[in-house]
């Protein structure tokens, strides 16, 4: 099996253009970060804090996250629950970074992660794949742009969904989660060593597809892989 590993900040548009990179190249999308929110979702609803280290093992005890690929593609759900657009808020988002940064939660998500690497050609995306999750992935890259693009374009992306957002409060919420993740103790978001640094901050998201799949190409040989086209 081949693994190509995108890690990067987020608002980057790592979802974005790793699913229509996956697609192109006929890889099996995995979506880590909804992984993380889903958690964070499920201990937001039952009022758990992340402080509270034992009732958040307690809590995934409980907790069924589950990937299903879709006919109009990947799904996140939580027990029965698809939570595939609950779980794309600020809120979430940063609840997912505070939960993330316990060893209990990490470990209850790494190996439904690695198991996916071991039974499909996969192109996995979130914050420590390159340098954790799957450090031995053939091609890592880290996707990234400057806080105030990405605050620019979640406004855009929660306008278009009829959300009334305020660009200074995202753009604060983006630089608090940069600072969760990179000052974290376990996994902190760096790029891996090897990885190839993407910056999309100037431009969009066809080009930031074409960089990724050019770094593909010239990693992997074409006849090493049966690419689709």
């Amino acid at each position: 099996m081949f693994a190509i590993a995108i890690d990067g900040p987020a608002g980057a548009g790592k979802s974005s253009a790793a699913k229509l990179a996956a697609k192109k190249l006929g890889f099996i999308y995995v979506d880590t970060g909804a992984l993380y929110r889903t958690v964070g979702l499920y201990m937001t609803e039952h009022g758990i804090s992340a402080q509270d280290v034992k009732a958040v093992e307690a809590a995934l005890k409980e907790i069924t996250v589950e990937l299903k690929f879709l006919p109009d593609g990947q799904h996140v759900f939580l027990g029965e629950e698809d939570v595939s657009d609950k779980i794309r808020t600020p809120q979430i988002s940063m609840a997912a970074s505070a939960f993330s940064s316990i060893p209990e939660v990490r470990s209850f998500l790494f190996d439904l992660q690695v198991s996916m690497a071991e039974k499909y050609n996969v192109l996995m995306d979130g914050r420590d794949i390159g340098t954790v999750v799957l450090p031995h992935a053939q091609v890592k890259i880290f996707l990234t742009a400057s806080a105030e693009e990405r605050a620019r374009r979640r406004c855009l992306e929660l306008e278009q969904k009829g959300q009334k957002v305020s660009y200074d409060e995202i753009l604060a919420d983006i630089q608090q989660r940069d600072y969760q993740d990179s000052h974290r103790e376990i996994a902190p978001l760096v790029p891996a060593a090897d990885a190839e640094i993407v910056d999309t901050s100037d431009c969009g998201l066809e080009e930031a597809v074409e960089r990724i799949l050019t770094i593909v190409y010239k990693k992997l040989p074409n006849d090493s892989v049966d690419f689709p086209g």
